[in-house]
């Protein structure tokens, strides 16, 4: 079976040495050393002086929301996974859907400002595959408005705007460190923020509010990690470059072999050095979407229509006019992606979809 994804596992020695010390000091979690091992090292990769590293990518979202004290209405993407929209709901906010654009399948900006009423307190956008939005805009909207800016980063590891970490804009970015994720913790996530005044208040957010033992410096919740997540984060850490140059490698490899294929691509940020986390394709029809998906499943293979519904179609939110979205969303589908997936089998899934489209 090769699936869509299929997690890094780093040598279990590896692992296994980092067990041994957690076994040793018993520090199963609460802030234990390798958590803090693991926040020093991510700051450093991803350039960024502030890091909190949490229990995953949707804890990072609500901590985000409620640190930056937003109200109202949070305007946001209708193509992304269903925490980004859900996170707002929960936290008791109303998620305002604009359209994408049709090429990159980003929140489109020049649609932002007719969606800004007198609720609006921010602006909450996915760089959707790791493929960065147009940050500028985004931003410059922002301030015109006096809007705070979250940037939904999940797929985002490794992705540089500018020559600068993704991570470095928005005055809130999330990072997921799903076992799907480029890279991974098993489970996991982290909240980098610009301002060290708002990291602070994740901090004590994402421990109950605890200022010390016995006083509080406010509402939180349990957004912590454990030790074992931070051993697995710090192990594959040590191998994320040769992660992120395999990706990069096998996503040139589709890209060549499906060059005359008719689906388009994605359309990828001028500025970014982007870090390939997913290889999506825009059909022109959902009917032969289905079909390659099909015949796919003859050869075991599993490529998933990432994201299908639009975020438009879910029954707890208002729904909005994001016609492109819902299109899109009807027509793309990602293909396998991982780090040990092998030239051979991108070849047979190659050949697979360019067969498909020649007989239909």
């Amino acid at each position: 079976m090769i699936n869509v994804s299929k997690p890094f596992i780093p040598d279990l020695q590896e692992y296994i040495q980092y067990l041994e010390g957690i076994w040793d000091k018993g520090w199963l979690t609460n802030n234990g050393p390798l958590v803090n091992e693991l926040e020093l090292q991510l700051k450093n990769f991803l350039q960024t002086p502030h890091l909190l590293y949490v229990t995953n990518g949707t804890i990072a979202l609500q901590l985000a929301i409620k640190a930056l004290r937003l109200t109202g209405e949070i305007i946001t993407t209708p193509f992304s996974y269903v925490a980004t929209t859900s996170s707002i709901a929960w936290e008791g906010y109303q998620p305002v859907l604009v359209d994408i654009n049709p090429h990159d399948y980003n929140i489109d900006p020049s649609k932002i400002e007719a969606a800004i009423t007198e609720k609006t307190s921010a602006i909450l956008a996915t760089h959707v595959y790791g493929n960065p939005c147009d940050i500028d805009e985004i931003d410059r909207i922002a301030k015109k408005h006096n809007l705070k800016v979250i940037y939904d980063a999940a797929h985002c590891f490794g992705t540089l705007y500018k020559g600068k970490s993704i991570f470095a804009y928005g005055d809130v970015s999330t990072a997921s460190f799903h076992t799907t994720k480029i890279y991974h913790t098993v489970e996991g996530g982290a909240v980098i923020a610009k301002d060290p005044e708002v990291l602070k208040t994740m901090a004590y957010m994402r421990n109950f509010g605890h200022d010390g033992r016995v006083d509080f410096a406010g509402l939180g919740i349990n957004g912590k990690n454990s030790e074992l997540h931070a051993a697995f984060g710090l192990a594959n850490l040590k191998h994320i470059d040769e992660i992120l140059l395999n990706r990069k490698e096998q996503y040139a490899d589709y890209s060549k072999k499906l060059e005359n294929h008719k689906a388009a691509k994605l359309a990828v940020n001028k500025h970014a050095d982007f870090n390939c986390s997913y290889f999506p394709l825009l059909f022109d029809n959902e009917a032969l979407l289905l079909k390659s998906i099909a015949e796919l499943a003859e050869q075991h293979v599993v490529p998933r229509r990432y994201f299908y519904p639009s975020l438009n179609s879910l029954p707890y939110i208002k729904k909005y006019h994001t016609p492109v979205a819902d299109e899109i969303a009807s027509r793309i589908l990602c293909l396998p992606l991982f780090h040990k997936l092998q030239k051979e089998e991108i070849s047979m899934i190659c050949r697979i979809l360019l067969r498909v489209q020649q007989y239909s």
